[in-house]
């Protein structure tokens, strides 16, 4: 007799094994728990089942089909039965993708599936039972005819007996191409179309639709570099490989993806499509959309974190139930369950934001690159500046290289000055003793990019200003340097940054904020410890946004002509595309934000880039620095120059010198390539090696110390002796939202020694993926 959780007292099969969404780890293919099915259920479903003592429902992913074997000496009688099947089931080659993600970045299985499934479809957001139309059989049909109809009827049964049906009387109209309802309804009252009842799920017009500016682009010509590497990486469908497309700004990189993506549709397959989170914008959708969907917006989905939930589930079910055979999503999207794909893309395969922060913590580059093995397909890694990682597999051979050398059209790089900032205000400081030299442009944008942006809005052109630094000051001081008191967050080893408040009523404040824990503070008008009135330092977006509508008013008014993008002011996609609509438009004619403009920007008229302050990024104590502050300003600068004016991108910085920058300011990857991986090389650093980095949280530093002391004995009693296990010491942070950090790298020279490694103490259940234990393996950054 079932019990009130739906066990059952049969001892027949089949049986499952579940992976619930726990913190429940193991190694092997065979990981999860057994449960009777009671009904017909697949692998991949998402099932509901009794867990623990109190038979408390859990929901979980079934990864086994099967029958006794599942038991391992379990008897029948106590195995309990799986509560409840949902619909919503991930293809069998995701299983296997999960199975691998769980081994190779040291997590629960259970938690990988449930990454895999967005929260909308596990529960069904946005699903609605509507009345469709679908044709009667053969038969009926041939009846019908034979009782003498018009020659419109005719041809209107023809033109739906072409359609993917069921569908809504609204969408045969559209893809009839009828003018009203009028065919639909009269084939439906011959009898012809019948009326069905199905669960589908409803949203509204997705954000890219909304946003959209640009008119629809058609195929355009190849460049020869274009033909040439479109037709070599075409030649590799339907087997396995890695092409790495080096391609410099410009140089038209998406219409080869767009012209592969025609040769997979070709021969009946599905495409993927895989761009950083803030690349994805209206206009990069848009590109896909009015190439592949003709008349059929489902035939592209689209993945945004922008998406409401019932959009999110809308987009998934079209890839999921084969309507859609393109997807085109940030890091996420490397799990849209589609079925037979026959090409990967990942454009700017260098960004950091393919890496997940949280459990699981994978890289969607490379989870991709596993996708596309098990496929049995090609992935093609795209960037004009690609991480050293890819760089360096592509000269060892083990990715094939093709490289896009020149921008289309014939269009040349933009020019790229670099400004002194030391010598600049050593000058300005001379200038002002003798009163002489330009004033306006002393606080925070410098004379020379000052000029130069007074001359690009006289002129009726546009601009893109980066400052990698949100708020109004970077810190709070007391400005006697015997003192030496900096204002720091109660809760976190950082410093605070002031912030101006704007309320909705027009009141304005100031206040400081961490930007780890979020923790505000009222500003301190002096120094707790002398009482000297405290001082603000540095320049973020909102000081220079101020500025420039100061000293700038005849062109640009904040929030108008002037359009700060930072994390403070884009709260929403919606926010983000609606911005990038007005500058298309040529209503803003600056957008100045952070790392979020560095990149997916393609507007014609941009004749200017500024770059305050590229140090920034150089400070970090990250062996990755140098390469990130090289890419990023290689990025930003080619947003300039993309029309048929020549750009110019002005780069301050007080290391003129530093090798980054020099590199970035002449376009050479190449160089700047060569000497960084001879340094990593030489210092033992990643990519010469690979690295897992575990950081132990705790909110007692003592329990914290011991924790990571322990586990460090316990990886290095495990290693082989070319592993190197450095620490445990104090994380960069040593401590965020009032818990004490201790990190410990593990480094050696090839992937499976790392794995090895970590496998032993995994194993010993002494190394756990958890809300104390942060296992990274391959780190972008170690803050």
């Amino acid at each position: 007799m079932g019990d009130l959780f739906g066990q059952s007292e049969a001892v027949g099969g089949p049986y499952v094994r579940v992976a619930v969404e726990r913190s429940i780890d193991a190694e092997g293919s065979m990981r999860g728990l057994t449960y009777r099915a009671s009904g017909e259920v697949h692998v991949g479903q998402r099932v509901e089942v009794p867990l623990g003592r109190g038979n408390r429902a859990a929901a979980g992913i079934v990864v086994v089909v099967g029958g006794e074997e599942l038991l391992e000496g379990i008897p029948a009688r106590k195995v309990k039965t799986v509560l409840k099947v949902h619909q919503a089931r991930l293809p069998e080659r995701l299983i296997e993708l999960a199975r691998w993600i769980s081994d190779y970045y040291i997590c629960p299985l259970g938690m990988t599936l449930a990454t895999m499934m967005p929260a909308a479809v596990k529960h069904s957001i946005g699903v609605r039972r509507v009345v469709l139309l679908e044709p009667v059989d053969e038969a009926r049909a041939s009846e019908v005819l034979a009782a003498g109809v018009t020659a419109k009827v005719v041809q209107a049964w023809e033109a739906v007996k072409g359609l993917e049906l069921p569908l809504s009387a609204e969408e045969i109209k559209a893809r009839m191409g009828a003018r009203t309802l009028g065919p639909v309804n009269k084939l439906a009252a011959l009898g012809l179309l019948r009326r069905v009842e199905r669960d589908v799920v409803k949203a509204r017009t997705p954000l890219w639709d909304r946003f959209r500016v640009e008119p629809p682009k058609g195929p355009v010509s190849l460049t020869d570099e274009q033909r040439r590497i479109s037709e070599g990486i075409a030649a590799t469908l339907g087997r396995f490989g890695v092409h790495l497309l080096r391609g410099v700004t410009g140089s038209g990189k998406t219409e080869v993806y767009l012209r592969l993506f025609e040769e997979v549709l070709a021969r009946g397959q599905a495409a993927l499509m895989l761009v950083p989170e803030i690349s994805l914008t209206p206009q990069t959708a848009g590109r896909f959309l009015d190439r592949f969907a003709g008349g059929d917006p489902g035939a592209v989905a689209v993945l945004h974190s922008g998406l409401t939930a019932a959009e999110r589930h809308r987009q998934w079910a079209l890839a999921a139930s084969s309507h859609a055979k393109i997807v085109v999503g940030a890091r996420s999207a490397v799990f849209a369950p589609l079925e037979r794909v026959g090409l990967i893309v990942v454009d700017e395969e260098h960004a950091t934001d393919y890496k997940q922060d949280q459990l699981p913590r994978y890289n969607g580059r490379d989870v991709a690159i596993k996708r596309a093995q098990l496929e049995g397909c090609p992935v093609v890694l795209g960037s004009a500046t690609p991480s050293l990682e890819s760089w360096a597999n592509a000269l060892s051979g083990k990715y094939a290289l093709w490289e896009l050398t020149r921008r289309v059209g014939g269009g040349s790089m933009p020019r790229v000055e670099i400004v002194d900032l030391a010598e600049e205000r050593r000058t300005l400081a001379s200038q002002s003793k003798l009163g002489d030299g330009p004033r306006r442009f002393f606080q925070a944008i410098g004379p020379r990019l000052g000029a130069a942006l007074e001359q690009t809005l006289a002129d009726d052109g546009q601009a893109i200003l980066l400052l990698n630094r949100r708020g109004y000051s970077s810190y709070v001081c007391c400005p006697d340097p015997e003192c030496g008191w900096v204002m720091k967050c109660d809760h976190c080893d950082s410093s605070m940054v002031v912030h101006k408040l704007e309320t909705s009523e027009g009141m304005r404040g100031t206040i400081v904020r961490c930007h780890h824990c979020l923790a505000e503070q009222i500003l301190p008008r002096k120094c707790p410890v002398c009482s000297r009135p405290a001082m603000a330092i540095g320049v973020g977006t909102q000081k220079l946004e101020e500025e420039l509508g100061r000293t700038l008013a005849r062109w640009l008014v904040p929030g108008e002509t002037l359009i700060r993008v930072d994390g403070d002011t884009m709260k929403s996609a919606a926010d983000y595309f609606r911005v990038l609509a007005r500058f298309a438009r040529g209503e803003v004619k600056v957008i100045l934000g952070t790392q979020m403009i560095a990149k997916g920007l393609d507007y014609p008229n941009v004749r200017l880039v500024g770059v305050i302050n590229a140090d920034t990024g150089l400070t970090l104590p990250d062996f990755r620095s140098s390469e990130r502050t090289f890419q990023l300003v290689s990025q930003v600068a080619g947003r300039a120059g993309r029309g048929d004016r020549p750009g110019l991108v002005i780069v301050q910085t007080v290391n003129p010198a530093d090798p980054a920058i020099v590199a970035a300011a002449a376009h050479d990857y190449r160089g700047f390539a060569e000497e960084e991986l001879r340094l990593r090389k030489a210092s033992g650093l990643p990519p010469a090696t690979r690295m897992a980095r575990i950081v132990v949280r705790d909110e007692d530093f003592g329990a914290a110390q011991r924790r990571a002391k322990d586990l460090a004995e316990l990886i290095h009693a495990a290693r082989t002796k070319d592993v190197v296990v450095l620490g445990p010491g104090p994380a960069t942070i040593a401590r965020i939202g009032d818990y004490f950090r201790f990190s410990i790298e593990v480094m050696a020279p090839t992937a499976q020694e790392l794995h090895a490694a970590l496998a032993k103490v995994r194993s010993a259940g002494m190394l756990k993926s958890d809300a104390r234990t942060a296992v990274d393996v391959d780190p972008v950054a170690v803050v």
